[in-house]
């Protein structure tokens, strides 16, 4: 029984939120429907969250949502569906975190991630929450080319702040705020995404 206790104490006590409603303006076709490795840039980046031990996944779909929740398996994730997508990342952000507090109110943090960085790893998500336990600090957020970006870990005690976001700044303005609790991974590739086809086209060419 205390074994059991164990166990269930630490099962799913990471979100991963996967942000996906965008409408792509700029490539002119669904990115979360890309192929690549086999597969799609949305459904890449699910299946390395979904390697991540003791977490659980959502991903935010919007724009084109009928074909991109065809390809996903429901069993897997938990799929939400941010109706205000055309009001930029920041909407589907608090959508994700909703949903989260809905389905695990007591989740200990969360990680929010886009769906269109082909080079995430299981392993960058895993290092992120390790070196929160490690340091203690509440945002640890992936280091590429001399910014913060995703994947970034926020832990629940900054939730209540996250929903409060408005405007288009983002999550980014609570790392700023909060400069003395961010503790940053290195993210090889991290500035690697796809945008345009000319982005798509240099990928699958390397």
């Amino acid at each position: 029984m205390t074994n059991f206790i164990m166990k269930d104490q630490f099962q799913n006590r990471t979100a991963i939120i996967i942000l996906a409603a965008g409408n792509s303006s700029r490539l002119g076709r669904p990115k979360q429907l890309v192929e690549y490795k086999e597969s799609t840039l949305l459904k890449n980046t699910i299946s390395e969250a979904l390697k991540v031990p003791n977490s659980f996944v959502i991903v935010v779909t919007g724009a084109n949502h009928n074909e991109v929740e065809k390809q996903l398996n429901a069993a897997e994730i938990n799929i939400c569906f941010n109706s205000e997508w055309k009001n930029g990342m920041l909407s589907s952000i608090v959508k994700g975190l909703n949903e989260l507090l809905l389905l695990k109110p007591d989740c200990d943090e969360c990680i929010f991630a886009v769906c269109d960085q082909p080079f995430v790893t299981s392993l960058i998500f895993e290092n992120l929450i390790s070196e929160s336990h490690k340091t203690g600090k509440g945002i640890i957020a992936s280091a590429y080319s001399e910014t913060l970006g995703t994947p970034v870990l926020f832990h629940k005690k900054y939730f209540n702040e996250l929903l409060e976001l408005s405007g288009q700044e983002g999550a980014k303005k609570i790392i700023k705020k909060y400069l003395d609790d961010v503790y940053s991974v290195p993210f090889e590739k991290g500035n690697i995404d796809i945008d345009t086809e000319e982005d798509y086209n240099k990928l699958i060419s390397e």
